[in-house]
C-alpha cells in the first residue's frame, strides 16, 4: 500500500502520512547514537563514534559534534553530509543574527531558523528531506541552558534528557528512570550519558576509541565554554564509569 504513496515527498497518504518522512526517520534509527543531558551547571552531548576501518587516517577531532557558534553546539545522527549543509546554514544564520544585532542569536530561534529549513524540504516536488537529527545545546541571557531535539519533518522540542539514533526507545526509557530533574550536575549528567550510550551501543565496556562527549558550561565571568573531551579525559570518565558500575553490581548482590 505504501508504494503508491512514497514516490514523493508531497503526497499524502490516505492516513494522512508522508512516508518520504517517515523513511528518513527510519535512516536515523540506523545510524550512532547520540545523547544529550541538561544539568544545572552545564549541558553533556555524548555519541557514538563508528569507525569503519583502523586504516582511516582521521583528520578532525570529532565526527559527531560540531561548534556553531561560541554559545551553542550540536551533535548528529544520520547522514553527515546532509548534516554539513545544515550546520552550515545555522552558522551563517547565527553570524548574520550577530552582524545585524550585536548580540549572539537566541538558542530556540536558530533551532527554529534551521527547522523552518527541514521542513521546506518535505513541501516541494524534487526535494528530499534531510536525513539527519540534531540535540543542539547553548546558552543565552533569555533562558539560560538549553536543549533540543529536531527530525526531518521540521519538528523541534526542548528536552531535559533525550536521545537520538540506534535504539532510542531502550536509550529513553533508561533517561526516565535515571535522570533526577532539577537535581542533576555535570558529573551526574556526564556518568548518565556514558550509561545510556553504553546501552544504546550494546556494550559493557566502551572505550574511547567509539565514543565523543563534549559539555557546554560557562565560566566564572558568565562566558559559554564548549569543551571536546580529549582522549585522556575519555579514559578517567570510562574508568569512574566502570568503577561505579562495580560499586553498584557489588551492593546490589550483599
Amino acid at each position: 500500500m505504501a508504494s503508491r504513496y512514497d514516490t514523493r515527498t508531497t503526497i499524502f497518504s490516505p492516513e494522512g502520512r508522508l512516508y518520504q518522512v517517515e523513511y528518513a526517520m527510519e535512516a536515523i534509527s540506523q545510524a550512532g547514537a547520540a545523547v544529550g543531558v541538561k544539568a544545572k551547571d552545564g549541558i553533556v552531548l555524548a555519541a557514538e563514534k563508528r569507525v569503519m576501518s583502523k586504516l582511516l587516517d582521521i583528520r578532525k577531532g570529532t565526527e559527531k559534534m560540531y561548534k556553531i557558534d561560541d554559545h551553542v553546539a550540536c551533535a548528529v545522527a544520520g547522514i553527515t553530509a546532509d548534516a554539513n549543509i545544515l550546520i552550515n546554514y545555522a552558522r551563517l544564520a547565527a553570524q548574520r543574527y550577530f552582524l545585524t544585532y550585536q548580540e549572539p542569536i537566541p538558542i530556540e530561534q536558530l533551532m527554529r531558523q534551521v527547522c523552518d529549513l527541514k521542513q521546506g524540504y518535505t513541501q516541494h516536488g524534487g526535494l528530499r528531506p534531510f536525513g539527519v537529527s540534531f540535540l543542539f545545546a547553548g546558552h543565552d541571557d533569555h533562558f539560560g541552558f538549553q536543549l533540543y531535539q529536531s527530525d526531518p519533518s521540521g519538528n523541534y522540542g526542548g528536552w531535559k534528557a533525550t536521545a537520538i539514533g540506534a535504539n532510542t526507545q531502550s536509550a529513553q526509557s533508561l533517561l526516565k528512570q535515571e535522570y533526577k530533574i532539577d537535581d542533576t550536575d555535570l558529573d551526574a549528567a556526564l556518568q548518565l550519558a556514558v550509561k545510556v550510550l553504553s546501552k544504546t551501543m550494546d556494550t559493557t565496556s566502551p572505550s574511547p576509541d567509539k565514543m565523543e562527549i563534549s559539555t557546554v558550561t560557562t565560566d566564572d565571568d558568565g562566558n559559554v565554554v564548549y569543551h571536546v573531551y580529549t582522549k585522556a579525559e575519555l579514559e578517567e570518565v570510562l574508568k569512574k564509569f566502570e568503577s561505579d558500575q562495580k560499586d553498584t553490581s557489588t551492593s546490589g548482590d550483599i
